[in-house]
């Protein structure tokens, strides 16, 4: 028998989840026919896995010492810490405290890895966190730290990672209740000198990765746009984002004709016209401030978007 002591980055979540967790190499199967044959208990009594475990909850698990120790999966564990550590990771750290941490993505960098030879922004901030952090293979195993939003590939700025599991808990609902205010600045084609709200309906290409805004004053996608700066040619100006679909504010902006400069999905002809007159290589969209529990967050404008602005404004302040 071998017990497990629920710690603070272990508490708040259901007993079912955290053996999950715990047990890498066990599937959902065995872990609830282990839970209905009393092979693990909490705190000494039969359990569905449904209880939300707290701090100090005692978890007795009756396996052989070779059962255990597969189903934990310490190997494969043991070789992506070891990965990880080894990353020679670069990391923008904007903020960071004892659950989260917000870091500024380069353009041309994954928010997450889609194949599981790509180095995304999140290995960079794993790798961080053992590096810096001291963040141990047993918390590893325990809980993953990632991301809790997403940047296309090509865009810049505020990242927000979860260290922790009530770091996870707290970004989720805030994410879903929409107490996070994400602010953007882009640069466009065309004159926008007034304010204006887009409402739309969402529709999503799957084959194509790429997305219809079809302006039919729903509800379903909603970007708040206000111009900072314009000229007969090109425009910047400052995003609020209200609803947080897949590339909203670049299929928002190319559906009233102001294509994000550079864009190469949604800005159309202009695209290739746009990255000869200004020498870039992404587009220029930048989540820029990011308002979050009394906090504001600001990334630095990147050097390229930075060049473009002084060239169509001269020094402007924003």
């Amino acid at each position: 028998m071998k017990e497990i002591r629920v710690d603070s980055l272990s508490a708040n979540q259901r007993l079912d989840k955290f053996l999950m967790k715990y047990f890498k190499a066990a599937s959902s199967g065995f872990i609830y026919k282990m839970l209905r044959k009393k092979n693990i208990v909490l705190n000494g009594k039969k359990d569905t896995g449904k209880t939300i475990l707290l701090e100090g909850d005692s978890i007795k698990v009756f396996f052989s010492d070779e059962t255990f120790d597969k189903m934990r999966g310490l190997e494969t564990s043991k070789a992506e810490y070891e990965y990880l550590k080894g990353i020679n990771y670069s990391l923008d750290v904007l903020y960071e405290d004892d659950d989260i941490i917000a870091c500024n993505k380069p353009a041309m960098m994954l928010s997450q890895k889609s194949n599981p030879d790509d180095i995304s922004i999140n290995e960079h901030i794993l790798s961080y966190l053992i590096n810096e952090n001291g963040y141990s293979l047993e918390e590893y195993r325990v809980f993953h730290p990632s991301v809790s939003n997403r940047l296309d590939y090509n865009t810049t700025g505020i990242i927000l990672a979860s260290k922790t599991l009530q770091g996870q808990q707290k970004m989720s609902l805030a994410l879903k209740n929409r107490t996070i205010d994400k602010f953007y600045i882009a640069l466009i084609e065309g004159k926008l000198d007034k304010e204006i709200t887009l409402n739309g309906a969402f529709t999503k290409d799957e084959e194509n990765n790429k997305v219809t805004i079809i302006n039919n004053n729903s509800d379903n996608v909603i970007t708040c746009i206000s111009p900072i700066a314009s000229n007969d040619n090109i425009s910047l100006v400052k995003i609020h984002l209200i609803t947080g679909k897949t590339h909203q504010i670049r299929a928002h902006l190319a559906s009233i004709s102001h294509p994000i400069i550079g864009d190469m999905k949604y800005a159309g002809k202009a695209y290739k016209l746009h990255k000869d007159k200004y020498n870039i290589t992404s587009q220029m969209l930048h989540s820029y401030i990011t308002e979050y529990d009394g906090i504001e967050i600001k990334a630095p404008v990147p050097d390229n978007m930075n060049r473009i602005i002084e060239e169509e404004y001269g020094n402007l302040e924003f």
